[in-house]
This record gives structure tokens, sequence and C-alpha cells, in this order.
């Protein structure tokens, strides 16, 4: 009997010993599950403050590296035939020619200073054609490229897309137009590593920003679409035809006054991106 006590305790302190491992290594994987979620949330929060941290500093403390920067950086590092090349100068707006704020506006985007970081009308437009199956002009205006220069990869995605509306909606509120147009020119991709309108001044035409001719301002803006197959240094005859159609529309606008709003404003001045949402959504039921 004894011996069968005994075997008895030991099996069942075997059992036990199972149970306890099992028990143990449950509370290892939830512990760390626990830390791994800790971890994450404790990322995301810091990158949403850091984000944030970002969007009002900005205002007053120029960006000292953008996404795409680094984006192209390592794209030239990894390809043979590319030159790896930084150019950057940070100049005020003050220190920048009227001639290329007026061409970047008659080039990239019209309607600037009546908008409110959305130009509807536009989206509307770029709607219908992309339905139709025909390529148009996007409807990105200066503040959503700002928007996506200054804190985003050159991405396709709904995410980067709906992210961008947020920070177009953030800035425009907390920078305003004249801070937007400063920031733009001088993040913005002129070339390949030619970042702002300064560096590509000095690269393009040998000197300052502030001295940019018209001419040389509308070539500047001509470049925008494409800065990596098309720039002052290519001249091709489409360059040329794309330079002369900015010239045209700079003629049109005249020069432009980035501390007060037009005073004359229509109901398609306070379109904003949840009224384009809305007509889309009608859209898709007719």
């Amino acid at each position: 009997m004894k011996n069968d006590d005994y075997t008895f305790d030991a099996v069942e302190q075997t059992y036990a010993d199972v149970a306890k491992a099992k028990t143990q290594e449950g509370k290892k994987k939830r512990s760390l599950a626990r830390k791994i979620w800790r971890v994450l949330w404790i990322t995301v929060v810091s990158l949403v403050l850091l984000q944030l941290v970002l969007l009002v500093a900005y205002k007053w403390v120029n960006p000292p590296l953008t996404p795409l920067m680094v984006q192209r950086w390592f794209q030239q590092l990894v390809d043979a035939d590319r030159e790896v090349n930084f150019e950057r100068d940070y100049v005020p707006i003050e220190e920048v020619s009227p001639h290329l704020v007026a061409a970047v506006i008659a080039s990239e985007d019209g309607r600037f200073m009546r908008h409110k970081g959305f130009d509807v009308e536009q989206l509307k437009i770029s709607y219908r054609e992309n339905k139709a199956g025909r390529r148009v002009r996007g409807g990105s205006t200066i503040s959503m490229q700002t928007a996506k220069n200054a804190f985003l990869p050159h991405r396709r995605s709904y995410l980067r897309k709906a992210l961008e509306a947020g920070y177009t909606m953030a800035i425009e509120k907390l920078w305003g137009k004249e801070r937007i147009m400063e920031v733009y020119l001088n993040i913005v991709e002129f070339g390949d590593g030619i970042y702002g309108c300064e560096a590509a001044a000095q690269h393009y035409f040998g000197h300052s920003a502030k001295t940019l001719s018209a001419h040389e301002a509308a070539q500047l803006a001509a470049t925008l679409p494409s800065p990596l197959k098309r720039n002052p240094s290519t001249s091709t005859r489409y360059f040329k035809k794309q330079t002369r159609v900015v010239e045209n529309r700079m003629a049109k606008y005249g020069r432009v006054n980035l501390k007060h709003k037009p005073k004359k404003r229509s109901e398609k001045d306070d379109e904003t991106l949840w009224d384009f949402l809305r007509w889309v959504k009608t859209q898709r039921r007719g």
C-alpha cells in the first residue's frame, strides 16, 4: 500500500508540476503580449504627439528635413546612375521674388488665396474625368502639397490621402497662407536633390531667389509637376511651351498679396472637403 500511495503521490505531483509549468508559461505569454501591446501603443501615441508638436513648431521653425528628402537620398544611394546630391538653403518669404509666388499660384493653384485648403471645384472636375477614364490635372492644392511634402512619404495609398487631408486642414488653421507658401517654396523639389527656391535659383540661374525674373520664375513653376524629368536645365520644346503657359497665367493673376485674402468671395470659396465628400456620395447614388 505504501508503494501504491507513493506512486499515486508521485503521479499527482507530476501533474501538478505540469499544470504549474503550463500556468507559468501562459502567464509569460500574456506578459509578453502585454509588453508588445504596450510598446505598440506607446509608439503610436508618441508618433501622434510628435506630429502634433511638429505641426505647431513648423509655424515658426523651418523643417530641417522632409520624408521626400530622405526617400530621394536613399534612392540616389542605391541607383548607380544617379549622383548623391542634396542642395537646400532656406530663405524667408521676404527674400523670395514676388514673381515666383505668382508663378507657382498660376501654375499649381489659381485659387490658393481663396480656398480653405481644398479646391473643391477642381476636385469635382478630377473626379468626373477619372470616372470617365481620362487623365486630368490633379486637384491637389499648394496647401495639400505642403502638407504632403512636410509630413508624409510620397506613396500612393488611401491612408496617405486621408492623412494628407488632415494635415492640410491643420496647417490652414494654424499656419495661414503666407506661412504655407513660405514652407512650400522652401521644401518643394525642383530637381534631383534640389529642394527649395533658393537652391533652385542658385543651381539653374546662378543668383538668389529674391532676384528671379518673371521668366525664370515661370521656368521654376513649370518644373514642379515633374521635377526629375523637366526643369530649366532640360529646356525641351514641351518645357518651353509650359513656361509660356505659366507666363500667360501670371499676367492674368498679377501680383499676389499673401497677407490679405481677396475681399470678393463666392460660395465656392467657402466649400470644404466635407462638401466635396457629400457631393461624391450623391454622385455614387445617382
